[in-house]
């Protein structure tokens, strides 16, 4: 699948088989992820993947929106570390680039997935943080559950020219 197929097909699936995803395949997802553009090329993130069927289940019970993972065979947490974040306040905007990447990739794989955010909630935060044992500077910023898709999803189009300015407002 080209590039463009990939972003413009690429749709939230949070319905899958219980077909696992390889080593290899995990491998690449985040090497698509650690590709990223970050600010001064900090690449202020860690990953977590995460195939663990308790620890996807316990999240799924402080994480509201996240019944998907009950069936998702894994997922990927993408975490800022403040201490890599040297310019403060791109930390977010860099994680959410990785995530990005991985999910084109995963399209690309023809595998589904969906963002689920947790840095918007502070309760989230904490809760990751203690079930996984990450270190306080290390923030969880998003979970990605990642699985061969149950579902199928018609491509969107989302382009809106009303949405785009040249020049001025």
């Amino acid at each position: 699948m080209n590039v463009m197929d990939a972003i413009l097909s690429r749709r939230s699936v949070r319905k899958y088989t219980s077909q696992e995803v390889s080593d290899d395949v995990i491998k690449e997802l985040l090497e698509a992820g650690m590709s990223a553009p970050s600010a001064e090329n900090e690449r202020p993130w860690h990953f977590i993947v995460i195939r663990d069927r308790k620890i996807l289940d316990e999240i799924a019970k402080f994480r509201s929106g996240s019944g998907m993972l009950k069936d998702a065979p894994m997922a990927v947490l993408v975490c800022g570390d403040s201490k890599l974040d040297i310019h403060k306040g791109c930390l977010v905007q860099d994680c959410s680039a990785a995530t990005e990447n991985i999910l084109i990739a995963v399209q690309g794989k023809r595998l589904g997935a969906v963002w689920l955010d947790i840095y918007s909630r502070r309760d989230w935060i904490t809760a990751t943080q203690k079930l996984l044992d990450i270190p306080e500077h290390v923030i969880p910023i998003s979970l990605i559950p990642i699985g061969y898709p149950a579902e199928k999803k018609p491509q969107a189009n989302r382009y809106d020219a009303s949405r785009v300015h040249y020049e001025h407002w």
